[in-house]
């Protein structure tokens, strides 16, 4: 595993620590695509990322998936910003490119910890029609649950911590890393 990640920026220390290995992500990866395969096997399904942060998961995840009637989407939500905690607001900031009435939908997400962007995403494909919809997320954090989804598929179960790397971001930073770091601050007069 990677070494702690220290940077310093605006006047603060970043620190990530690695939590997740590459190796470990990946044969969680796998492992969800074999789920996936067999569970829609011979259907229309359409995957859905939801940008930015699920889109090295979602890469991954439908490379291990052997479906062809498999197509891809994107849709954007923000509720985030640039804070370390989700602000409660949901905002829809890219829409489908494809209808999905009568096709399984396959959310995928990066982190789900209050529910509220799932919950809201929920109800908007529900508008649409669809035959299904699941959900698939790399992370989950119940800790901070404040409504809560059906979630089918779930890579890992985490405690309370702000995380980043492989797609997940902290002011739009640090989503390369191959691992999942927890990351912390601390003012350099500590």
């Amino acid at each position: 595993m990677s070494e702690e990640l220290i940077t310093q920026r605006d006047g603060r220390v970043e620190r990530v620590a690695p939590y997740l290995t590459e190796d470990q992500i990946q044969e969680r990866v796998r492992a969800l695509g074999a789920e996936l395969t067999r569970d829609y096997a011979g259907q229309d399904v359409v995957a859905v990322a939801v940008l930015k942060g699920s889109i090295l998961f979602f890469t991954d995840l439908i490379r291990q998936t052997e479906l062809p009637g498999l197509t891809c989407d994107f849709l954007g939500l923000s509720s985030y910003g640039s804070r370390t905690e989700s602000s409660g607001v949901v905002r829809l900031t890219q829409d489908l490119s494809q209808h999905v009435e009568g096709r399984h939908v396959l959310i995928v997400e990066d982190i789900v910890d209050t529910g509220l962007t799932m919950q809201y995403l929920l109800d908007n494909l529900a508008t649409r029609k669809p035959a299904s919809v699941q959900i698939c997320t790399l992370l989950h954090k119940p800790s901070g649950t404040r409504v809560e989804v059906p979630m089918k598929y779930v890579g890992f179960t985490i405690e309370n911590h702000f995380v980043v790397g492989y797609g997940l971001d902290y002011d739009e930073r640090y989503r390369q890393l191959p691992y999942i770091g927890i990351m912390s601050f601390e003012d350099p007069g500590d």
